[in-house]
């Protein structure tokens, strides 16, 4: 273990350290939370990053998931032709090449859902969160389908929202945000996938990591006080069955299609208002250098680059990257996950990184929705669930940003931990 691996495996308690700092009663600790969900954390990571034997499954997860895109890529250029096409006279277009492949994945999981293969694989990471953890069976449920759903993962335990303590629904909040869903995760993976082939096998471990991270930081920041009605007890997940395999197909494609129409759209508006905030810091910064005879280059990229600097550095990136890995995570919590990916992989592409370690950590740490727009979507829709549940949601909602935060830091952290060679199977692409 070299000194950078030492400082990520240190992050990992600075990051719960912090967690802690900031709970609301510091004296009630879910010791047992604690332990397993960080053990399970580091497990993950051994396995990835360690095993032999797991490269063989982790390269298969990635084949499969390059499978999806090439799969994905037969609708795509039969709609847009050239504009869809990975080489095509455009280069890389974020609205042709990648975003489609939500609807694609979206009629996939559809079609999962109606056979039904998901709930089966979330009754079992939920059972294995209720024992291990010692959670409520609803929200281990809502937390195990965050591995694979976003927003709607909330839908899978609406019958007992109502009764949720706070604490629970602060874990359900937390989880959805310092998660991302398979439909979403697979545009991060054409976005980087030309540079580093193995992108794909990392974020599905980045995805499981970060749940129990999340729940060990919501416990933390927001403890059990309550009686869960749930508690120690097996729930099975709460959807609506389509009546045969082609609505599937068509709800979930449909669903993909609402789902674009809200990336877009917050593209659209969050990029826009950043273009605007960084017009008037650097009128500042001019009449600032104007006074100090030197040129003062300021936007909010740079402002969020020495605010989230020292926690890049926790995670273990090298100095020499840490204020460039800090403006991309400052950029996740601002402007959501997509620009800040696209950032990435620009940065890759254009040897920005001093060490191949920080682009992996940065990819692992950036695989969530923890941003301000997914607070609002998130919050709002558990509401529109439960509303007389709204002050609730509201009372936990910043605290189950910062828990999603410091969860995806912390899933940094833990790939920073067991990260030793760039030689090993899980590689970025040379040059």
């Amino acid at each position: 273990m070299d000194r950078y691996n030492l400082v990520s495996f240190l992050g990992i308690f600075l990051f719960l350290g912090l967690g802690w700092a900031a709970s609301l009663n510091r004296r009630r600790l879910n010791l047992r939370c604690l332990v397993w969900g960080t053990g399970i954390c580091l497990c993950v990571g051994a396995v990835v990053f360690r095993a032999p034997l797991s490269h063989a499954v982790l390269m298969w997860v990635n084949g499969a998931a390059n499978a999806i895109l090439r799969a994905a890529s037969a609708g795509q250029e039969f709609v847009f032709g050239d504009l869809a096409r990975e080489n095509g006279p455009v280069g890389f277009v974020l609205a042709t090449q990648a975003l489609p492949m939500i609807i694609f994945v979206g009629a996939l999981m559809g079609l999962l859902y109606y056979w039904p293969i998901m709930p089966a694989v979330i009754r079992g990471f939920a059972w294995l969160f209720t024992r291990l953890m010692r959670l409520s069976g609803a929200e281990s449920v809502s937390c195990a389908a965050n591995v694979f759903a976003g927003v709607e993962s909330v839908l899978v335990v609406r019958p007992y929202l109502l009764e949720m303590t706070r604490s629970e629904l602060c874990t359900i909040l937390a989880a959805g945000m310092a998660t991302t869903a398979s439909n979403t995760l697979i545009v991060y993976v054409g976005m980087l996938q030309n540079r580093f082939p193995t992108i794909a096998g990392h974020l599905v471990s980045a995805s499981i990591i970060a749940v129990p991270a999340a729940i060990v930081m919501a416990k933390l920041l927001v403890p059990e006080d309550g009686n869960p009605r749930t508690m120690g007890k097996d729930v099975k997940p709460d959807y609506e069955r389509d009546s045969g395999a082609m609505e599937a197909i068509i709800n979930g494609a449909m669903s993909g299609v609402r789902l674009i129409v809200g990336i877009v759209a917050l593209l659209i508006a969050f990029l826009g208002l950043l273009a605007i905030v960084n017009m008037g810091l650097g009128a500042v910064g001019a009449g600032a250098g104007g006074l100090v005879g030197r040129p003062v280059e300021l936007s909010l990229e740079r402002i969020l680059g020495y605010a989230f600097y020292p926690l890049a550095l926790m995670m273990g990136v090298p100095p020499a990257d840490a204020m460039l890995a800090g403006g991309i995570l400052g950029e996740r919590l601002v402007v959501t996950e997509i620009p800040a990916y696209l950032h990435l992989a620009e940065a890759i592409n254009s040897n920005a990184f001093s060490h191949p370690r920080s682009p992996v950590i940065l990819a692992y740490a950036l695989c969530g929705f923890a941003h301000i727009a997914s607070l609002a979507i998130f919050v709002g829709g558990a509401a529109a669930l439960v509303p007389t549940r709204r002050r609730d949601l509201a009372a936990v909602g910043a605290r189950a940003l910062l828990a999603a935060t410091l969860a995806c830091l912390m899933t940094g952290a833990v790939a920073g931990t067991f990260y030793h060679s760039p030689q090993t199977v899980l590689q970025l692409a040379p040059g």
